[in-house]
C-alpha cells in the first residue's frame, strides 16, 4: 500500500524513527559548524541571508556517518529500499537551511524570478540545470530520488518543502516525448526548456500542492521527477537558531535511462 501511494503521489513521509532522530542529533553539530564557516557562508549564503544553499556542505561518509556518529539506520534504509531500491554509497549531503524572511532576492535574480520564488515556491525538477544567459534547461543530473532528513526543529510554516502531487507522471510523459529516439547517454545534450515549462504549467494547473513539514527523526522521500520547492517563511513561524535545516541526499541513477523508468 505504501509503495502504491508513493508511485501515485510521487512522495512519501517516512514515520518517526528514534534511530534516525539519534542520527540527526549526532549530525546537528557538524551542520551548525558548516553554517558558521565563513568560507561556506561566502559560497552558499544567498537570498540576502535567508537561504544557505549548502551543496555538499555536510561532512558525512558513504554510510551517512558524521563526525564519528552513527550510519543512517537500517529502518530508514529498508523503507527507502521498499520504495526506490537499496541505498547506494552516499555523497555529501546538501544542507538546505532557510531563515526568517525567506524569500529575498537571490544574487543576480530578476524581479520575475523573485516573484516565481515567492508565488510558486521556486518550484523545479532537480537535475534540469539552467545553462547559458538564456538559462536553457538540460538534464545533466539524473537523480534516483531525493531524500530529506530534517536536522532542526521548525514550525510547520517555517518554509517547508512543498511537492506537487502526481507531477512526476506529467514529467514522465513530457520527457518521454522530448527524448524519443535519443539514446539515454545523449539526453543531457537535448534542450528541454519548452517541454519542461509546458509540463510545469500543467502540473500547477492539475496537481495538488502539498506542504511537507517534518521534524528530526522523520524523513521525506521525493520522486526524482516530482515538481517541488520551498514555501515562503510564514508569518510568526519559529525554528531553532540554525534555521529550518534539512540534509538532502540525491544519488544519481546508475544508468541515465533510469530517470524515466516507471512509475
Amino acid at each position: 500500500m505504501v509503495r502504491a501511494d508513493y508511485a501515485a503521489r510521487g512522495w512519501a513521509r517516512l514515520p518517526f524513527d528514534p534511530a534516525l532522530a539519534a542520527w540527526a542529533e549526532a549530525a546537528r553539530p557538524a551542520a551548525r559548524a558548516a553554517l558558521a564557516d565563513p568560507a561556506l557562508s561566502a559560497r552558499w549564503l544567498d537570498c540576502e541571508g535567508t537561504w544557505f544553499v549548502g551543496v555538499d556542505a555536510l561532512a558525512n561518509d558513504a554510510e551517512g556517518r558524521v563526525a564519528g556518529g552513527p550510519a543512517l539506520p537500517e529502518g530508514l534504509r529498508a523503507a527507502v529500499a521498499a520504495l526506490e531500491g537499496p541505498l547506494p554509497p552516499l555523497h555529501r549531503a546538501q544542507l538546505s537551511t532557510v531563515f526568517p524572511g525567506y524569500p529575498k532576492p537571490r544574487a543576480g535574480e530578476s524581479a520575475a524570478a523573485l516573484r516565481y520564488r515567492a508565488r510558486r515556491d521556486a518550484a523545479h525538477v532537480d537535475g534540469l540545470l539552467p545553462e547559458g544567459p538564456a538559462r536553457r534547461r538540460h538534464l545533466r543530473e539524473p537523480h534516483r530520488w531525493i531524500l530529506g532528513l530534517p536536522l532542526s526543529e521548525a514550525d510547520a510554516k517555517a518554509a517547508p518543502l512543498v511537492v506537487w502531487e502526481g507531477s512526476h507522471a506529467i514529467m514522465r510523459a513530457a520527457f518521454a516525448e522530448a527524448f524519443a529516439g535519443i539514446a539515454p547517454e545523449d539526453w543531457g545534450d537535448v534542450d528541454v526548456t519548452e517541454a519542461y515549462h509546458a509540463a510545469r504549467r500543467r502540473a500547477f494547473e492539475t496537481c495538488r500542492r502539498v506542504p511537507l513539514p517534518a521534524r528530526p527523526g522523520e524523513a521525506v522521500l521525493v520522486h526524482r521527477r516530482a515538481l517541488h520547492g520551498v514555501a515562503p517563511w510564514g508569518a510568526g513561524a519559529a525554528a531553532a537558531p540554525e534555521g529550518r535545516c534539512i540534509a538532502y541526499f540525491r544519488p544519481l541513477c546508475a544508468e541515465p535511462g533510469g530517470w524515466l523508468a516507471a512509475p
